[in-house]
């Protein structure tokens, strides 16, 4: 990389994606959630924190800032684009790492389990770094739950999606979300990211958050069956477990059944029960 790197200004610096944006007649296109990042600081602190020890995995590279930081800690990053007019931009801003490749591919429809088993035999170790996209950041990290090879993921998400994913058992914003990313995962806030690191500037802060993964022995099938249930038991959030659950069960005698082994007030909600408590009913239904 030689000095020639050094001269160069980081991709995420204001004026290094202005004139990159402005080289390209690019705007943030809003059916794709685009905020381009802006903080150098913010996209270096994401890249050290991520453990980036092996392989990467990035969902939404934009024009480069987090992936570029990556770049230099990584191996290797995978970056997966679904916007065809950002991949001659990528291949010019990074066009400096070799260890990048950019995959103009939609990242929900991607074989993600073929992806990592492939980056794992290379590089050792998978993570993921992105800064998500608010409007699937929800499926993304679903679809990231269901690998078991991927012990910690690092992303930058809407602070109210990051306080969900945080939110305990009786806060208002825990949910079906808390309780499944909390099942699998130790889940913290790593920092803030003010609005104003992002061009164009949300009117919303962000946060960063990573999920570090327990160790479980249970297969993809079995946690995807879990999480149904948890989602059913969230369904209608005003009602009881035992109305919800009866629902799902179609059978009220054997709902009832199933709280009283388990040990659960049958008139709590869901919101008020933690993943402890729903694995217990879900061991009894099983």
């Amino acid at each position: 990389m030689g000095n020639h790197q050094e001269v160069k200004r980081y991709i995420s610096v204001p004026s290094r994606t202005k004139e990159i944006l402005e080289k390209y007649g690019l705007r943030a296109k809003k059916g794709y959630g685009q905020n381009f990042l802006v903080d150098p600081v913010i996209t270096e602190r994401c890249a050290q924190q991520c453990h980036p020890e092996g392989a990467v995995i990035e969902i939404g590279p934009g024009i480069g800032s987090l992936t570029e930081m990556l770049a230099r800690y990584a191996q290797h990053v995978t970056a997966f684009e679904i916007d065809e007019a950002l991949i001659p931009v990528l291949e010019d801003t990074l066009s400096d790492y070799d260890n990048v490749e950019v995959r103009l591919e939609d990242f929900l429809q991607t074989d993600l389990d073929a992806v990592v088993k492939e980056l794992k035999e290379k590089y050792g170790t998978v993570t993921v770094c992105a800064n998500l996209p608010y409007y699937i950041t929800t499926p993304v990290l679903f679809k990231i739950f269901e690998n078991a090879e991927i012990p910690y993921i690092t992303v930058m998400v809407q602070k109210e999606v990051g306080d969900r994913f945080a939110a305990r058992a009786n806060d208002s914003e825990y949910s079906a979300l808390s309780a499944e990313g909390q099942y699998l995962y130790e889940v913290e806030k790593l920092f803030q990211v003010p609005g104003r690191s992002f061009n164009p500037s949300p009117s919303v802060d962000s946060v960063i958050i990573q999920f570090t993964r327990h160790e479980t022995d249970e297969t993809a099938e079995e946690i995807r069956e879990f999480f149904a249930f948890v989602r059913a038991c969230f369904k209608q959030r005003r009602k009881t477990i035992y109305n919800n659950l009866r629902e799902y069960l179609g059978d009220p005698q054997k709902a009832r059944e199933v709280l009283e082994r388990a040990g659960i007030d049958p008139s709590v909600r869901a919101q008020s029960l933690r993943h402890e408590d729903l694995r217990k009913i879900y061991g009894e239904i099983k």
